[in-house]
């Protein structure tokens, strides 16, 4: 009685002679201890060991002890992005291990995911959480591998993806199926899908960061369309780059965003498929998604022949290999159709249970922790969308002070090369004005030695005349020599005076140089001297004064406004933006259709290319399979 303890756990029923307790209320008593159907007291007992329960007979004699230590059980959970591990008790609920993966990932909207797996047959199977991991059809292995992926898909992606993780998931789930090929993309919209998928993953294209050849090693398009075109790999880089440079300014968030708000208009997005036969044996594709059931011919899984809404159905059941609908219209009759195996009607009930929950879960006001959820991404996105428009405005100015230093140093440097030449010119007109210099002086001389053979000449005239008296011949000779001397200082006096009017001009071209070098010094001494040049381009560095009024200009209330007026026209700017895509991928298809390889294309290329032709989209065909009544559809279904 030692052992006993004075809070006792009301037991049902034992399993064994040891006991095996059944968790139900922790009572207070002092009533006699329960037994079990051999009559053994089961005591709870609390020590330095652990919990253990302890066998009494029926004279409370103690008779054994057993420490019950619970089972671990390893699970490997694989996201698309991580590898996860967790150990749990083996009587664990799948909802346990589902609730630790959300909780580990920091993920809220949980209502999309689910844990899938290949049951022991190889076919597709999703974690039940209603019952314990061990009980379900896992494959015998150590770790017990799981993969959390997404199981539901949301009719809007811009409207129910709130949280950031909840699109990062979904981008990086679809982005693999497009790129493993099971979801259908036509090659153009391969392309442009890549340029978001580069955006997202590298940022903003800078030329001089990103060389190219940098997207090589990147997995960007389906195998299928590489190899129907006669593109290297440089050529299908160019046309992603194209693409990619367009998406200047796009976070991560908002070029995920847009990668899944055109995934999400291809006809094979969010489509879970299954083959079927109609009454008639006929082999058909059944399609669940988000809207409601679709049936596809065997050949063609893009365009649904019929369309059955969520809100058309009002009952769904199986038993064995058949499935049976029954709609709400009550005029209407059931219809039925048939699955290869039980475990497959298993797994359509199981989809079109929880695709109709959450068809009529939109359709129905959200709940508080939606609302929650809401109003603080829409808050984030605000406090992003500010942000970006401060950044915004900070790449502006610093763009600004960047140009306006380039300007400067652009000036400066005119002034430095202007500077260089009046220096240069300074040079040139010293040496000019010393060779003016050198010829004034020469010409002085020339015209000094002048006018000393001038007078040496008249000096010559003098005395031939005063020895004139000697004879007539003599007489004849001086005047002759008095002639020629007349016209040697004639030419004489006329070199003499063309000197000097040299001379004058070479002055005059010297006080002109002279003029020139002080103009170029005074020039030289202003560009040397004038400081405010660099303190100029200095100040067109962002001034923090600026920075606090253009923030404080950022926070006002009126901007505010402004913002949530932009994201609530978010819807019809891309509405608008998606025509400009359309016709930026109708130009694109014309200039890759040259290269295009037609053995190369694949059926579901020749069912798009066909389509196209005809008009046909997702959402045209959508339209036309659910006119009518759906007694006629149920009538049509039967006989395909």
């Amino acid at each position: 009685s030692q052992f006993r303890c004075s809070f006792r756990f009301e037991v049902a029923a034992c399993h064994s002679c040891l006991g095996v307790p059944v968790h139900e209320a922790l009572l207070p008593t002092t009533e006699q201890s329960p037994q079990d159907s051999f009559g053994c007291s089961l005591i709870l007992v609390v020590g330095g060991l652990g919990r253990r329960f302890v066998k009494f007979s029926s004279a409370r004699n103690l008779v054994s002890t057993t420490t019950k230590m619970p089972k671990q059980l390893d699970v490997r959970v694989t996201t698309v992005d991580a590898e996860l591990e967790f150990s749990i008790d083996s009587k664990a609920l799948g909802k346990i291990l589902f609730d630790m993966v959300t909780k580990t990932i920091g993920l809220r909207e949980a209502w999309f995911f689910g844990l899938y797996y290949k049951d022991s047959k190889g076919i597709d199977a999703w974690l039940r959480f209603d019952k314990k991991v061990v009980d379900q059809d896992l494959p015998k292995e150590t770790p017990l591998n799981l993969q959390f992926r997404v199981k539901f898909y949301p009719e809007d992606v811009s409207e129910e993806l709130v949280q950031e993780i909840t699109q990062h998931l979904f981008f990086l789930q679809v982005k693999q199926q497009i790129l493993d090929m099971e979801i259908y993309c036509p090659p153009e919209a391969s392309v442009l899908l890549a340029s978001y998928a580069v955006q997202a993953k590298f940022g903003d294209y800078d030329e001089s960061v990103y060389k190219p050849g940098f997207l090589v090693s990147e997995r960007l398009l389906p195998q299928r369309v590489v190899d129907q075109y006669q593109m290297s790999s440089d050529m299908w880089e160019e046309r992603v780059i194209s693409w990619y440079s367009e998406h200047r300014g796009l976070l991560r968030d908002e070029a995920e965003m847009e990668y899944l708000k055109i995934a999400q208009d291809l006809e094979m997005y969010g489509v879970n498929y299954f083959q079927i036969k109609n009454k008639k044996g006929t082999d058909l594709w059944l399609g669940v998604d988000a809207l409601g059931l679709n049936i596809y011919e065997k050949d063609d899984r893009l365009s649904p022949k019929i369309s059955f809404p969520w809100s058309e159905i009002r009952n769904i059941s199986f038993h064995d290999k058949r499935f049976t609908i029954k709609p709400v219209d009550k005029k209407s009759p059931d219809f039925s159709f048939f699955a290869p195996l039980l475990r497959i009607n298993k797994l359509i009930l199981q989809l079109c249970i929880g695709n109709h929950d959450l068809f009529m879960r939109r359709r129905r006001l959200d709940s508080m922790e939606v609302q929650q959820m809401k109003a603080q991404a829409r808050e984030e996105k605000a406090r992003k969308q500010m942000e970006r428009s401060r950044l915004a405005k900070e790449k502006m100015a610093r763009d600004e002070a960047i140009r306006e230093k380039i300007e400067m140093e652009k000036r400066l440097q005119y002034y430095e090369e202007e500077a260089q030449r009046a220096n240069e010119a300074l040079l040139r007109s010293e040496e000019t004005a010393d060779l003016l210099a050198e010829k004034v002086r020469c010409t002085e001389e020339e015209s000094q030695l002048l006018v000393r053979k001038a007078q040496e000449a008249e000096f010559e005239i003098e005395r031939a005349r005063m020895a004139a008296f000697r004879s007539e011949e003599e007489k004849k000779q001086m005047e002759l020599k008095a002639k020629q001397a007349e016209q040697i200082a004639r030419k004489v006096y006329d070199d003499a005076r063309d000197r000097a009017k040299e001379a004058e001009r070479l002055r005059t071209a010297l006080l002109q140089a002279k003029g020139a070098e002080k103009n170029a010094k005074r020039k030289l001494l202003d560009l040397t001297s004038s400081p405010g040049l660099l303190l100029d381009g200095q100040g067109g560095s962002s001034d923090p004064s600026s920075e606090v009024s253009s923030t404080a200009d950022l926070l006002g209330e009126g901007e505010f406004e402004e913002l949530s007026k932009q994201i609530e026209k978010e819807r019809l700017e891309y509405q608008a933006k998606s025509k400009h895509l359309h016709g930026q991928l109708s130009q694109l298809k014309f200039d890759m259709e040259s290269m295009r390889l037609g053995t190369k294309q694949t059926p579901e290329d020749l069912l798009h290319d066909e389509n196209t032709r005809k008009g046909i989209t997702k959402y045209s065909t959508l339209e036309k399979i659910t006119s009518g009544s759906t007694r006629a559809r149920v009538a049509f279904f039967e006989e395909l």
